[in-house]
């Protein structure tokens, strides 16, 4: 096997290894695309295992740039068959750099993947503060930021939502609404319908998630 023939299925092992890394934050984004919120926590087991695979993607990338970029030697430079076949595009030093950007795309995928999230403009006239009541509750399968936006979304599709927060990292879901116009059920019912779900309730005392 060429050194050209290597480096283009690195590059392909690359792309399969980052979208690996990302899937616990990409399928949250297809699932609001495609409407199966079911499909959202389908790959949140994959998040511890992400560090991981992200190491992975750039020692592979790595060793295909040198793969492509190392001196031929001279009895590569002297085999005929490498002068006079045409390098396939998959084996080009161009596919190898849109397979990098692809791939570092990929890779920064949680920290840019909200963007695809409408933001819900939403107008709420209150009758009492009496009505407003404060919810917390311990949401699990939630990973990344895209995750607490396809949260928040799914909440703020409910009448009487004043505020809604969620935090990834500590697993939570603070919600601000008035109990005239929802209930805690229903919004446990539209967190429960993103694919993750709310395993408990706990003190809204505490500052909400940021």
């Amino acid at each position: 096997m060429n050194t050209n023939s290597k480096s283009g299925k690195l590059a392909v092992a690359s792309i399969l290894s980052a979208v690996t890394a990302s899937l616990c934050c990409i399928t949250p984004v297809l699932a609001l695309i495609s409407g199966a919120s079911g499909i959202a926590s389908t790959f949140s087991w994959l998040e511890p295992f992400r560090p991981y695979l992200i190491g992975i993607t750039v020692l592979v990338l790595g060793f295909a740039w040198y793969q492509k970029l190392k001196p031929r030697t001279t009895e590569e430079i002297q085999c005929a068959c490498e002068e006079e076949d045409k390098t396939p595009f998959m084996q080009t030093k161009k596919f190898l750099g849109i397979v990098t950007v692809f791939t570092f795309l990929m890779m920064a995928f949680p920290y840019y993947g909200q963007v695809f999230y409408p933001k819900a403009d939403k107008q709420l006239i209150v009758v009492s503060s009496d009505n407003i009541q404060e919810v917390k509750f311990n949401v699990s399968g939630m990973t990344c930021a895209s995750c607490e936006d396809r949260v928040k979304n799914e909440v703020n599709k409910l009448a009487g939502i004043v505020t809604v927060s969620a935090n990834s990292n500590e697993r939570i879901a603070f919600v601000k609404f008035d109990n005239s116009k929802t209930n805690k059920e229903a919004i446990i019912k539209a967190i429960n319908t993103t694919g993750y779900k709310v395993s408990g309730e706990v003190s809204a005392s505490l500052n909400p998630p940021h």
